[in-house]
């Protein structure tokens, strides 16, 4: 029986981080199933979900490939508040829908939904967001020490919504309206569309970083 994308995604820890190459931890599950990509480029799964992975694909684990970051312990994001300027850009690439906020509105995020993707700091135009870090949870029955069961379902079950919600948005050529291959053609460039998006902002966001540090005046020592 085939290994099924369902069977790898539950040990997957819904963080959506894209930090595997994938935009969602649901397409880094697929492209494992299709023999695309490999079983340890999750760092915030770390041994236990490449364990994990290995016995589903009854082959042995692996250290976790070094080129998709380290493994790092578990943080939250938090918005300087009086300094966020309202422009909506770490709303539009929140995976889980944890913050809120309206255009030129003071945002916020909601510490109980954050799964530390940290895919808002580079999208922020005036470096107004920072991570903390997250206490691991006590007594949990997750096989993740730093992430909890119910969590972990809440962040699918949200990440579905979210992407349903911009499914809806895309509007599929006249001639192929009602066909579900355009549909999944307009939904995969979606997803691709918005990978260049946040890969640009990460390289604008690590430029402001140098800037900064170049700026600051040395020492005469």
């Amino acid at each position: 029986m085939p290994l099924t994308p369902e069977a790898i995604d539950a040990w997957l820890p819904q963080t959506q981080c894209t930090r595997c190459g994938y935009p969602c931890c649901r397409a880094y599950a697929e492209a494992i199933a299709g023999g695309g990509a490999e079983f340890n480029q999750c760092p915030p799964g770390g041994d236990v979900t490449i364990a994990a992975l290995a016995q589903l694909l009854d082959t042995l684990p692996k250290p976790l490939n070094p080129a998709f970051g380290p493994r790092t312990p578990r943080q939250r994001a938090v918005i300087d508040e009086p300094a966020c300027i309202g422009c909506r850009k770490c709303l539009d690439v929140c995976p889980v829908d944890a913050i809120l906020g309206a255009r030129q509105l003071m945002h916020t995020v909601l510490d109980a939904e954050c799964n530390g993707c940290a895919l808002c700091l580079p999208a922020c135009p005036v470096d107004c967001i920072a991570l903390v870090p997250v206490m691991p949870p006590a007594g949990s029955d997750s096989p993740w020490p730093e992430y909890t069961r119910a969590e972990v379902q809440r962040w699918r079950v949200r990440t579905e919504a979210r992407l349903a919600r911009l499914k809806k948005k895309i509007k599929a050529p006249r001639a192929v309206r009602n066909a579900s291959a355009s549909l999944r053609q307009a939904q995969d460039r979606l997803v691709t569309d918005e990978r260049k998006r946040m890969r640009a902002e990460i390289q604008a966001a690590v430029a402001r970083v140098r800037a900064k540090k170049s700026a600051r005046p040395k020492n005469s020592g």
